[in-house]
């Protein structure tokens, strides 16, 4: 038995028998208006970026001339095959090397800026974390207006691995000074473009960090 399994099994015996459900969530007032300002908005002051793509222009395409054909990007969505694929690696750690990784988002929060992703749209994990750049796809009509009405989503019980990202990683514990990309992704660009499919995430399990 792992140690893993050996404390799980020992949080198993001493459960309280019962049912605990979560606590009903009040209904919180919302952002209204303009859901995608607010998000574009929320998101700058966390030092992310958005990007529209243009009516009538493919997204492969844009993307490629954007990012550039010399540097090692992998994405998670079957919407992009001109790059390859995050899960193609055996390792999760052999995505220490990615210059930019491609993901789309579940949906965003327009009261923080923040982006739902899962181990469902990630396909391995690290590829949030591990890449240099992020490039995020988002439906802006996947937008929710806050915090609350994201936690009302089934998304949250559905995967083994749900994250809220928000901006590159940010740091400034050491002397007051903002220091980014220290323990993650050094920029995060939100790129507004409907989905291609109609789940352009694939339902098989992802790899976890």
């Amino acid at each position: 038995m792992s140690a893993r399994e050996d404390i799980l099994a020992r949080l198993r015996e001493r459960r309280p028998d019962g049912e605990f459900p979560l606590p009903v969530l009040p209904s919180f007032p919302g952002i209204e208006g303009d859901l995608v300002a607010a998000f574009q908005q929320n998101l700058a002051a966390m030092g992310g970026q958005c990007v529209h793509l243009p009516d009538r222009e493919a997204l492969d395409p844009f993307l490629c001339a954007r990012l550039g054909a010399s540097r090692l990007i992998r994405t998670s969505t079957d919407e992009l095959p001109g790059f390859a694929r995050t899960d193609a690696v055996t390792d999760p750690r052999d995505l220490e090397n990615v210059h930019t990784g491609i993901v789309r988002a579940r949906f965003g929060v327009a009261e923080t800026g923040s982006l739902f992703l899962s181990g469902r749209e990630l396909q391995v994990n690290t590829i949030a974390y591990l890449a240099q750049h992020l490039v995020v796809l988002l439906d802006p009509a996947a937008i929710v207006p806050g915090i609350a009405d994201a936690y009302l989503r089934d998304d949250f019980t559905s995967t083994n691995y749900v994250s809220l990202m928000t901006g590159p990683s940010a740091t400034a514990d050491i002397e007051g000074v903002m220091i980014r990309g220290a323990q993650g992704v050094r920029s995060l660009t939100v790129v507004f473009a409907k989905p291609i499919f109609t789940d352009p995430t694939r339902p098989a399990d992802a790899r976890q960090a």
